[in-house]
């Protein structure tokens, strides 16, 4: 077994002096748990559970916050090598910031890159969010008097944090490790994110070593997780630095940014984050009073499973979704569903959301062209909603658990979006008309 994740931990290019370590401790905690191993009807699952814990201590424990300032405005620095996607990250932060309801300003303190300032410039305006760039950059200004003036700045506009995006290099020099220390002096803030390229491999330790011992940071960022990478970049880097990865960036768009979760618990933080804390009351009231389940409800599942992201991306936090099977299965999703099953019930007036059973042919006709999509399409979804229904009498009933945290409705809508119904129901077998034969098949 040891042998086993040594070669996958290899395979997804942890450092493999973190990998010696990390065999060492799993053999070591094996081996003190030995007799309760024994002991379990599921062996291998009492070795999952002790290689699972190992990963998220050393992943950062239970997935860390923000660290906001008592007195605002909370500073966040950014730092990383040129080429790390620190400048869009900066642009994805402010957003994920402003979303929370904070009011972020973004300071254009990278002056050595070309277009860097001109590159967070437009991706302020496109997110809506100030930025501070008095120098046009390209290699001339000065980038701690610009971080000093943005702090100053956000105090008197009342900013209540500040994002300083600072110059990277090409490779770690004197020159990147003086100027970052400058500005880390000047503007005293209360997080520093080293940003790190999820796809650079065996290089992270270096790289992540230069930084903490020229710089000093306080939580890493993992970008590009939606490339080749294959995760060993953020176990070295904990591993080495002892430091939490704090957020990780995982597709090209601006709203392709979290929180970084060391396991599952991610699926449940996502959906206390779509579903507001209103719905989720008046739809765990409507469960436990035994209310029907109507496409109203069904509805409001959507648009917060819209809100969570890419159905994909959330499938893939599950255990065992790199195996070749569910890999497969998961590529083969088609996020655009959501957007496809909301225009359905939206054309649905108010009584056929609450009371489905009046969806005769002709309605299901008029909500086909009203939605822009087939008949077929509209009784797939109807077939889907009448399964939920059914699950949710079931679950009422005791026979199922809520799963994953999830609101106990959000529970039930969630496997029946994914695709559409494909399986046909057993054609019942046809009655005898001679009688005496019927008693036969009837067992009479």
């Amino acid at each position: 077994m040891a042998e086993e994740i040594r070669l996958a931990l290899l395979d997804g290019d942890v450092a493999l002096s973190v990998v010696e370590q990390f065999v060492a401790r799993i053999k070591e905690r094996s081996i003190q748990a030995l007799p309760e191993i024994r002991k379990s009807t599921n062996q291998s699952q009492e070795i999952y559970s002790i290689v699972n814990s190992e990963l998220v201590e050393i992943l950062g424990g239970p997935a860390r916050r923000i660290r906001f300032a008592k007195n605002p405005p909370t500073v966040i620095m950014l730092a990383g090598l040129q080429g790390s996607g620190k400048t869009t990250l900066a642009g994805k932060l402010a957003l994920f910031l402003k979303e929370q309801g904070n009011t972020p300003l973004l300071v254009a303190a990278d002056l050595q890159r070309p277009n860097a300032v001109t590159q967070l410039t437009l991706l302020a305006q496109s997110i809506g969010v100030p930025i501070h760039a008095p120098e046009p950059g390209n290699g001339s200004g000065n980038p701690v008097a610009v971080a000093e003036s943005g702090i100053e700045l956000s105090k008197s506009k009342l900013f209540n944090v500040v994002i300083v995006d600072t110059s990277g290099r090409l490779g770690i020099d004197e020159e990147l490790m003086q100027q970052a220390s400058e500005i880390k002096r000047a503007v005293s803030p209360d997080e520093v994110l080293f940003v790190v390229d999820a796809m650079i491999g065996q290089d992270a330790v270096r790289t992540a070593k230069a930084f903490e011992e020229g710089v000093g940071f306080d939580a890493v960022v993992l970008t590009k997780l939606d490339g080749d990478a294959k995760g060993g970049a953020a176990l070295s880097i904990a591993e080495t630095t002892k430091k939490p990865i704090l957020f990780a960036s995982a597709g090209e768009k601006l709203t392709d940014f979290d929180y970084f979760y060391p396991d599952i618990a991610t699926l449940a933080e996502q959906a206390k984050r779509a579903i507001d804390g209103d719905t989720a009351k008046r739809l765990e009231e409507k469960f436990v009073a035994g209310e029907e389940f109507t496409l109203e409800d069904f509805l409001e599942q959507i648009q917060a499973m819209k809100k969570m992201g890419s159905m994909s991306k959330i499938l893939g936090l599950l255990p065992g979704a790199n195996s070749a099977a569910m890999r497969k299965q998961i590529d083969s999703l088609d996020d655009d569903e959501l957007i496809r099953t909301q225009a359905i019930v939206q054309s649905m007036t108010p009584t056929e959301r609450k009371n489905p059973k009046i969806l005769n042919g002709s309605r299901r006709s008029r909500i086909a062209k009203g939605s822009g999509r087939t008949v077929t399409e509209v009784n797939n979804l109807v077939d889907r909603f009448s399964a939920a229904q059914k699950m949710m009498k079931q679950m009422r009933g005791g026979n199922f658990s809520g799963g994953m945290g999830l609101p106990p409705a959000m529970a039930t809508g969630m496997p029946s979006l994914g695709s559409p119904v494909n399986k046909v129901p057993p054609k019942k077998k046809s009655r005898s008309g001679n009688p005496a034969k019927r008693a036969i098949e009837e067992g009479r």
